[in-house]
């Protein structure tokens, strides 16, 4: 059986890398709506399916490095189990086992101390909710809504920054300015370090412009601004006081 199933990963995989659901989020009918998923990539009803095409179906789920653990768990116990079983886990196991990795994934995310207020108001939802659907729709869309509302205040905190330079301020206003989650996490992942970089850099070649430093002060300055973004940021905060001025 083992044998057989690992022949099977293989094949699917080399057939085509599409998953064979993509769970609706906050489906009214939740019965009519997995039936459907079920049968979106074949066109043919779960009922109906023969035992190849069963295994093939499952074996797509399996070779999706997005399924979770219990997922992984219950569609190899289907493999393992009787055509029946099979069929029980297309119809309704695979939707409940996905709920199941769904719901640790989102408690996993109220859990990081990195979460911001929208993100746990949002994940603290679609927990109350409780549903298969709503915990999906969370980590699909909302999540990433939420953190670029979470973004977005973040950006505009340093923005307010009075200590933040032109470069900064150049480069957060262009990531509100494109507005998409994606630029504001950008920004505050990478875009903000090198534009404080680039301030820093600027100050740093202030220190140097200035004829009456001393030679210390001089030679630690040389050395911090051909350095990396944090080596500025240290000099200007810690180590320009840490030598004879």
């Amino acid at each position: 059986m083992k044998q057989h199933r690992a022949a099977l990963l293989v094949a699917t995989i080399a057939l085509t890398p599409a998953v064979l659901f993509a769970t609706p989020a906050f489906a009214a009918d939740t019965t009519a709506a997995t039936a459907t998923t079920a049968t979106a990539t074949t066109d043919t009803p779960v009922d109906e399916m023969s035992d190849e095409e069963l295994r093939i179906a499952i074996a797509r789920i399996l070779a999706d490095k997005d399924s979770g653990k219990r997922v992984v768990r219950e569609a190899n116990a289907a493999l393992d189990g009787t055509v029946d079983d099979m069929r029980t886990f297309l119809k309704t196991g695979y939707r409940l086992a996905q709920a199941e990795d769904d719901s640790v994934a989102v408690f996993r995310i109220l859990g990081d101390k990195k979460s911001g207020k929208a993100v746990v108001r949002e994940a603290g939802r679609a927990l109350d909710v409780g549903t298969p659907e709503a915990l999906r729709a969370f980590l699909e869309t909302g999540f990433r809504l939420a953190q670029a509302e979470d973004d977005s205040v973040a950006v505009f905190r340093i923005l307010g920054d009075k200590k933040s330079g032109k470069a900064v301020v150049r480069e957060a206003s262009r990531a509100l300015d494109v507005g998409t989650p994606e630029a504001l996490r950008a920004f505050l992942e990478t875009g903000f370090r090198l534009a404080q970089a680039e301030d820093d850099r600027v100050a740093v070649a202030r220190i140097l412009a200035d004829p009456t430093i001393s030679a210390a002060l001089r030679a630690a300055a040389e050395e911090a601004i051909d350095g990396t973004p944090e080596e500025l940021r240290y000099f200007l905060e810690v180590g320009q006081y840490e030598v004879d001025r």
